[in-house]
């Protein structure tokens, strides 16, 4: 095998939840362009057939699935449908998520609980679901999309169960490649860094600002920029690597 080879997805079976916008969408292309069957997660239906046309005029099958994260018979139910139609799982990319704004001592329990059970829960219960069917094989790549957030305490903006949420989604990554590596199964996560999405849109122009001037490359993220690593992860080319978090963020946690 060459290393280019390694790289190479070719009919492999994925599944990408909150894959209907920004990263998710933009990773379950990626893996779609290296070969990849991708199944696409995310309460937005809509969203999810718009991202399974581009999957599709790749060549490549897709699956459109509404599917709540934070609902544990939603997420097996989105796995089983993976199952049905292409007979097993071999990647999990697990992407959906939201995030408040809020100083910690106004953090309403509504607020904490949403948040919690979308960016922590929802990951604990895609792991667990894409996990159990790849340890039936002895095979599989899961990779968690956490943020810098799991590292450092974000400014301007202010969040602390976003930020308290994605620490638990890096912790339970390592976890879950601790008591899976022996089985063959690998965990690896992602940290994106300050990146403009449809969930980042709303940023006021300051906010922006601060981010830019804290970033050595002098640029936000692009969804585009994960999609390398992504492929990387899902693939042969890291079979060696597993409880690992790749930063991706223009060096903003360097200062």
């Amino acid at each position: 095998m060459s290393i280019l080879d390694s790289f190479a997805l070719t009919d492999r079976k994925a599944l990408v939840t909150g894959a209907a916008s920004g990263i998710g969408q933009s990773i379950a292309i990626a893996l779609a362009e290296a070969g990849a069957d991708v199944a696409v997660v995310d309460r937005d239906l809509a969203g999810a057939n718009e991202t399974c046309q581009s999957i599709e005029t790749l060549g490549r099958q897709s699956l459109a699935i509404a599917a709540d994260v934070t609902l544990k018979n939603e997420v097996e139910n989105a796995v089983d449908t993976v199952l049905r139609s292409w007979g097993r799982l071999d990647i999990g990319v697990n992407s959906a998520g939201i995030a408040i704004r809020g100083h910690i001592e106004d953090i309403s329990e509504a607020d904490w609980d949403r948040v919690l059970d979308i960016d922590l829960k929802g990951i604990f219960l895609c792991c667990q679901a894409e996990g159990k069917i790849m340890l039936q094989r002895g095979a599989g790549s899961i990779v968690n999309i956490v943020s810098i957030s799991a590292h450092i305490v974000n400014r301007p903006q202010l969040h602390g169960h976003y930020n308290t949420a994605k620490a638990g989604a890096f912790q339970l990554t390592r976890v879950c490649a601790a008591e899976w590596a022996g089985r063959g199964v690998r965990v690896n996560s992602i940290s994106p860094g300050h990146t403009l999405t449809p969930m980042t849109a709303h940023a006021e122009d300051e906010t922006q600002a601060t981010w830019l001037a804290n970033t050595p490359m002098r640029r936000l993220g692009a969804p585009a920029d994960y999609q390398g690593a992504a492929v990387f992860l899902a693939s042969d080319a890291s079979a060696y690597m597993t409880g690992h978090d790749l930063v991706i963020d223009g060096g903003y946690t360097l200062w």
